[in-house]
């Protein structure tokens, strides 16, 4: 079953990307990915994978691999923390990996419901420590998990990104490479957002 929602206005489909910014999870990899956000350019350091029905999504994020729900189509972090854990992120925009490609909506569809299926089942699992490993499905990352799922349907999300100087970080996959590299459409409050990054994080 293919679910459609809206998020801050941006309308969505099983299997879309739900990327945000300034995440700050209750956990020392959290120190990680702020370190990566002043290597690499861009304002995307955590992904979440849509399934539905309505607000339903999968993350690997605080506490391992968890579905959570977004509600009446608002991301509202302090109310999903419960949830989510202490992940108070920003709503930056959707991507879309399956846009484009000029397949049928009939094969489209079907790799949308593989994408959910392949996310839905990690539930349980545990954070992925090691970020170097993003082949492993014992533990997952917040954009391994979404690499791990789209490898399922011949899609590759790891476009070579990599931290200058440090060997082997291509092997990472960063959540705003998938931001680059693929279909999106950004939130509409993108002046507000920037405007909050600023006062959250003064390095930007």
């Amino acid at each position: 079953m293919i679910y459609t929602y809206a998020i801050e206005g941006i309308a969505l489909q099983t299997g879309d990307i739900i990327c945000t910014m300034n995440g700050k999870p209750d956990i020392l990899p959290g120190e990680f990915w702020r370190l990566v956000g002043r290597l690499v350019p861009g304002d995307v350091d955590h992904v979440a994978i849509y399934t539905g029905p309505e607000g339903r999504c999968v993350e690997a994020g605080a506490r391992g691999v968890i579905k959570f729900t977004v509600f009446n189509g608002q991301w509202n972090t302090e109310r999903m923390a419960r949830r989510r854990g202490h992940l108070f992120d920003t709503f930056y925009g959707v991507a879309s990996p399956l846009d484009g490609l000029g397949i049928s909506e009939e094969e489209e569809h079907q790799m949308r419901q593989i994408v959910a299926a392949y996310c839905l089942a990690q539930v349980g699992k545990p954070y992925n420590l090691n970020f170097l490993n993003a082949e492993t499905e014992e533990a997952f990352y917040c954009s391994q998990l979404a690499y791990k799922a789209y490898q399922q349907v011949g899609i590759n999300l790891n476009t070579g990104l990599a931290m200058e100087q440090l060997p082997g970080t291509n092997n990472i996959i960063y959540p705003q490479e998938i931001w680059n590299g693929f279909s999106h459409r950004m939130a509409e409050t993108k002046v507000s957002v920037n405007s909050a990054s600023l006062a959250v994080n003064p390095s930007i």
